[in-house]
């Protein structure tokens, strides 16, 4: 009896620490977002344009971007439309102040095409602003209202950020100002499809159309990152959201200032992504680097002396695990300054010196090579032919051979298809089919063997093993 006493008793303890006592510590454990958001909420803006021109609404809640079934998409508000006999569209963002003169800034795609922009302060007051300029590489636009004495942001280091750390963003999704949402840090140095020259932070902080170009803060109310894409297959919020480093911002903040555009440094090769394999072709001990695929002709790279084949380890003696780390890197240099690489080469390292370039706006696109001889299959299970020197040149390449046809064996394991262009194998060039046929008798077997290959203008690198 007396045991059942105690038995009852214990379990009474534990049912008031589990009821009244264990959440208070539980809630204790979490941050406090209330003294933040009241402090620093007044330097985040709504922010809306106004076109007249007619066209098609862009709005991710039509049309067919709802069947896309993965996507890295802008966020924006719901276009406003008039009936008037002249389209009269309304898009809806948000922006933050960064100099109490006036400067405010927030996405390029919330204000592009606009012919009219207004900001909207938190005590609702209205001004009509002006755009400063606008870079589309990193999607930031800087605007400029006349009005002195703002209350600007306090701007923190996002290299500083570490991976779940706790953030949250203010903003007006759907039109609902001063929205408050919060979470952690994901992940840092992201690259999106076609956003080579931004490592977004990524974050599970809720975040839906009309939060873009709106600030991500730290738990010191610093500023550390600008609210700019989502990945969604419903156009809303699933849980994945990405926000532009506030360093490489302002630095696009102050050239826009200066000079109303943007210059980033520019090495010249397309890279790829070093495997497990490859970086065993390439006598490398782990998988790591950047992988040139290919030289751009007149580049700096050229000029320099790098080469197809090369594996860039190091920049600036900062060691480059993904090749996604490189394009960041070099696009943060100024253009005319000398960069060191250390580069692995025929299984050595070598430092290279390159001057860095400006990088253009637009590159050269490809054109289909036309045939010749055709060699017959060979231990790869191939079959190539000659290409023509003009269409080579056109894809800006010094040599090559077009595959025909492809048998079972190697060749088909690795992914090669009808049409690709091989320009190299074990790291060794070839212009002719009989040059070409001979690397291939000499192929070793039972190991990782690099190909170079052309498909539809992109180069690429691909594992090749013969087996015994």
């Amino acid at each position: 009896m007396m045991y059942r006493n105690k038995l009852h008793a214990a379990i009474w303890v534990v049912l008031c620490f589990c009821t009244l006592i264990a959440p208070k510590l539980y809630a204790a454990s979490l941050p406090d977002f209330t003294e933040l958001v009241e402090e620093y909420s007044e330097i985040v803006v709504n922010i809306s344009t106004v076109s007249h021109e007619k066209r098609q609404s862009k709005s991710p809640y039509h049309g067919d971007l709802e069947q896309i079934p993965e996507l890295f998409r802008h966020f924006f508000g719901r276009p406003f439309e008039d009936r008037g006999e002249k389209k009269r569209l309304k898009s809806m963002g948000s922006g933050f102040i960064v100099s109490d003169d006036g400067f405010i800034l927030t996405n390029n795609h919330v204000i592009d095409a606009a012919d009219e922009i207004y900001v909207r302060f938190d005590d609702r007051k209205e001004i009509k602003a002006e755009l400063v300029g606008a870079d589309k590489r990193s999607d930031l636009a800087v605007l400029k209202v006349d009005t002195d004495k703002l209350p600007a942001a306090k701007l923190g280091k996002s290299k500083d950020l570490k991976v779940g750390e706790w953030v949250f963003a203010i903003g007006s999704p759907f039109g609902f100002d001063y929205t408050v949402t919060a979470g952690i840090v994901s992940a840092k140095g992201r690259s999106l499809p076609k956003e080579n020259y931004v490592p977004f932070i990524q974050t599970d902080v809720a975040i839906n159309p009309g939060n873009s170009g709106g600030p991500l803060f730290n738990m010191d109310g610093e500023v550390v990152g600008i609210n700019s894409q989502i990945y969604t297959r419903s156009g809303g919020f699933m849980g994945v959201s990405f926000a532009i480093p506030i360093d490489v911002a302002m630095n696009v903040v102050d050239q826009l200032k200066e000079q109303g555009y943007v210059s980033r440094g520019w090495l010249g090769v397309l890279i790829q992504e070093v495997s497990k394999d490859l970086a065993e072709s390439f006598g490398l001990k782990k998988p790591y680097g950047a992988l040139v695929a290919q030289v751009v002709e007149g580049s700096p790279a050229e000029e320099a002396g790098l080469k197809a084949g090369d594996v860039i380890i190091e920049y600036q003696n900062e060691e480059i695990d993904l090749s996604s780390e490189l394009p960041h890197l070099v696009g943060r240099t100024k253009v005319g300054h000398d960069a060191k690489l250390l580069v692995m080469r025929d299984g050595k390292e070598m430092q290279i010196t390159v001057n860095i370039g400006e990088l253009p706006t637009e590159g050269k696109e490809g054109v289909a090579p036309a045939k010749r001889a055709v060699e017959k299959s060979n231990r790869l299970g191939v079959k190539v032919r000659e290409v023509d020197r003009e269409a080579l040149d056109e894809l800006i390449l010094n040599e090559g051979v077009q595959v025909v046809e492809v048998g079972d064996g190697p060749a088909r394991s690795a992914g090669i298809r009808p049409g690709d262009i091989i320009t190299r194998l074990d790291n060794k060039t070839f212009e002719t089919v009989d040059e070409f046929s001979n690397i291939v008798e000499g192929l070793p077997e039972d190991r990782a063997i690099s190909a170079l290959i052309v498909r539809q203008g992109n180069p690429s690198f691909i594992v090749i093993k013969i087996e015994d």
